[in-house]
């Protein structure tokens, strides 16, 4: 089983080393960040599955910090913040998040509303591909690898999601042609050993999930 990692982001020390053992001591992993802006940082560095903000914070706040999450991502927010009148409430959920705790705030109520919104996203797991340590995430069309995010091109992110869908088997360089841009791309079979030589730069030390069967094509798998 894949432990699920959360990041804290509050201003006070406390809270967050609070709430980090209130998660560790569920089975949860955790990080922590003290402002919007160095929790932008750790998020385009790191996979999270769940993320947990303050509203009031300094340099960014929750609110602007939960904005530009939803620009690019629909990772799981939970508010944890002592604003507790109704229209922030109400704010909080129209911006996206998926649950809204208000300080002081009881252990076994948070970590039940973790686990709650957890199961709800729980269905969308099917769209993630884990082979090794490549994870794509079909739904956001979003690639990791050791948790760390890959900026493909649209094409060379069809190609991988291609491979870990048919990991172990070996394709002829026609056969990815057609697969991967189509029957009615013109372009040459060369192009295919330009994408995965980017590729293969791009996954840095696990280039060698991708493996060239001379005299054929290409094979995807964690052995290469």
């Amino acid at each position: 089983m894949i432990e699920r990692k959360i990041l804290i982001v509050d201003d006070e020390q406390e809270i967050c080393q609070l709430v980090g053992m209130y998660l560790e001591n569920s089975g949860y992993s955790w990080d922590e960040a003290n402002n919007g802006e160095s929790a932008l940082s750790k998020i385009s560095q790191s996979n999270y599955d769940l993320l947990i903000l303050d509203i009031m914070m300094p340099i960014m706040d929750g609110w602007t910090l939960c904005k530009k999450i939803r620009e690019t991502s629909n990772v799981p927010v939970i508010f944890l913040t002592a604003k507790g009148e109704e229209w922030d409430k109400v704010n909080g959920l129209k911006m996206g998040a998926d649950d809204y705790i208000v300080k002081p705030f009881s252990p076994g109520e948070l970590i039940a509303r973790v686990d709650a919104v957890l199961r709800r996203t729980k269905n969308s797991d099917a769209s993630v591909l884990q082979i090794g340590q490549i994870k794509i995430n079909e739904k956001s069309r979003n690639a990791f690898v050791s948790d760390k995010p890959l900026s493909l091109t649209l094409k060379e992110y069809d190609l991988l999601l291609f491979f870990c869908k048919n990991q172990d088997h070996v394709f002829s360089r026609e056969q990815i042609l057609e697969k991967v841009w189509g029957f009615d791309y013109f372009g040459t079979a060369r192009t295919v050993d330009t994408h995965i030589k980017t590729l293969r730069i791009k996954l840095g030390q696990d280039a060698d999930y991708i493996s060239t069967v001379w005299g054929v094509g290409y094979k995807f798998g964690i052995n290469g």
